[in-house]
């Protein structure tokens, strides 16, 4: 009897024990978990978010957009800045340079120089008249004339430059020599595009050679205002000569 009562004792000592432990370890577990857990999280929060695989993205960052370059169409070749005249009132003269352009064709197409005798020499065509006509009169006269080798031609003409109407600037001036009279040109203003007279130059005595006359032109009193009337307006073959 008595041993069996000791059995029972040391039962439920043990029964004890377990039961308080278990509840010590119950209120203990949180916090050593969570003190378990810190450096893993501190180190998680540290270390950089890689992709799937473990491969950072190394994309480079995209280029700046470069503005679009203007296209030249191939095949197309200017002639050259034409000459500032009226195609409609400007009278073609013997040296004058023409552009000719024929739409799709360009054995047509090109520089043409003016004759002494006023024509002018295409490819099949033969010789025109040009002279004393304008570019828009030639462009006519051109039209007409490749009907018989082009249906329905498409002709422009432009002064390219000018070399029938010239004047000529002597003696003691910045920059003598000749120069297009493209535009309606006074005295004073072709002196002015000359460089004006040396400072020795006699201005007092200028005069304009036209043919077998000589047209005094005081450079000091139009500069004053006085006698504009000897501004008179240049023609082709003028030399203004400054002694």
């Amino acid at each position: 009897m008595c041993e069996t009562n000791g059995v029972r004792f040391r039962t439920s000592l043990t029964y004890l024990m377990v039961k308080a432990f278990s509840g010590i370890w119950q209120s203990l577990f949180p916090g050593l978990l969570f003190l378990g857990l810190m450096p893993i999280f501190a180190s998680a929060q540290q270390a950089p978010i890689t992709p799937v695989g473990g491969v950072q993205d190394q994309t480079p960052p995209p280029r700046p957009v470069q503005p679009a370059q203007s296209e030249q169409k191939p095949g197309v070749q200017g002639m050259g800045p034409g000459a500032p005249v009226n195609s409609a009132s400007y009278k073609v003269g013997p040296a004058d340079i023409l552009a000719i352009r024929v739409w799709d064709e360009p054995q047509f197409s090109g520089p043409v120089i003016v004759q002494e005798n006023g024509r002018i020499t295409l490819p099949l065509v033969g010789d025109l008249e040009a002279g004393s006509k304008t570019p828009v009169e030639i462009e006519d006269e051109i039209t007409k004339a490749l009907t018989k080798y082009i249906v329905k031609p498409l002709v422009t003409v432009t002064v390219q430059e000018v070399g029938s109407r010239r004047y000529y600037m002597d003696g003691e001036i910045s920059r003598p020599g000749e120069y297009p009279l493209v535009v309606p040109t006074t005295v004073l203003e072709a002196i002015s595009k000359a460089g004006d007279p040396a400072p020795f130059a006699n201005t007092k005595k200028i005069y304009i050679l036209r043919g077998d006359k000589r047209i005094p032109f005081n450079w000091h009193d139009v500069l004053k205002g006085k006698h504009m009337d000897q501004n008179i307006l240049l023609k082709p073959g003028d030399h203004i000569v400054i002694p």
